[in-house]
């Protein structure tokens, strides 16, 4: 094929290796979609487990928005935010039978080479079939992107990859990882720390501050405002990402969100969000 092209091994001591790989070939051969990683070709011959993807030549998102020597640009930031939007837009509406993604993190979002935004890795993604079930079974992801009801109870939906996204939507917006450390070592979800700062009236200076305030003041607070709205403890009142998606793009207004973030129904209320149990913590200000 005369192309360069970017090879995938499927770890032979996994125990969900076969089972990801099946997935991954299974549910992203079907689709096809300008923010999503083509699939190429795949093989396998006993343990040997290979994918072919197209080469993403600038690599993952995590690797270059914590970059001390070179910092991403929010131009960059705002349309990878838009193009991940997009991706999941057509998994969670466009398609014939609705993805759950399951593991949407900057290491996920895959760059080419004119930095735009590709979602990859689809091994723990899962089809829905609307009317006969709406949930997946068995906690999968990441800590720190994984909805919180969704570590209580094993069960993920497409509200839980809205969840997923809005952290990562504040991460670029921010230039923090989920687990945000307080000077007097304390240790809190990103969600928390931003939604104090909106509560405040002053969630501009959660921006990244290596950007030196060059960004776009209503470009940053819609990203961060839609990070929060995708992020809320309740699931019920997340957006669709078709409404989280016409927002960025300023087609629609801003969510009036609560000063302070609410408790989650699930579960138990604490003083401070535990970013090891990612339980929804501080009172609820509705």
């Amino acid at each position: 094929m005369n192309r360069e092209v970017a090879v995938k091994r499927v770890s032979e001591t996994s125990r969900q290796g076969w089972k990801e790989f099946v997935s991954e070939v299974n549910i992203i051969s079907q689709l096809r979609h300008r923010n999503l990683v083509h699939l190429i070709g795949w093989y396998h011959d006993g343990d040997e487990l290979l994918l072919v993807y197209e080469l993403m030549h600038n690599g993952s998102l995590d690797t270059h928005l914590y970059k001390q020597d070179c910092v991403l640009a929010w131009t960059i930031r705002y349309e990878i935010v838009l193009g991940i939007g997009s991706a999941l837009l057509y998994l969670h509406q466009d398609t014939e039978q609705r993805v759950v993604h399951r593991d949407i993190k900057p290491s996920n979002i895959m760059l080419d080479v004119s930095f735009t935004a590709k979602l990859g890795d689809f091994g723990l993604a899962r089809l829905i079939n609307d009317g006969r079930r709406s949930h997946t079974t068995g906690m999968a992801g990441t800590l720190g992107y994984i909805d919180p009801e969704s570590v209580l109870t094993g069960r993920a939906s497409v509200k839980s990859d809205v969840y997923s996204f809005g952290v990562v939507l504040l991460e670029i917006a921010c230039g923090k990882h989920p687990a945000v450390v307080h000077e007097n070592g304390d240790v809190v979800h990103l969600v928390q720390w931003v939604w104090d700062l909106y509560g405040g009236g002053v969630i501009l200076v959660a921006a990244d501050e290596r950007l030196r305030g060059e960004f776009d003041g209503h470009e940053m607070e819609h990203v961060m405002v839609v990070g929060l709205w995708c992020a809320h403890p309740d699931h019920g009142l997340r957006p669709s990402i078709r409404q989280a998606v016409n927002v960025l793009r300023f087609e629609a207004s801003l969510p009036c969100l609560p000063p302070r973030m609410p408790v989650a129904t699930y579960g138990p209320p604490t003083n401070h969000l535990s970013f090891g149990t990612l339980v929804p913590t501080s009172a609820s200000g509705r």
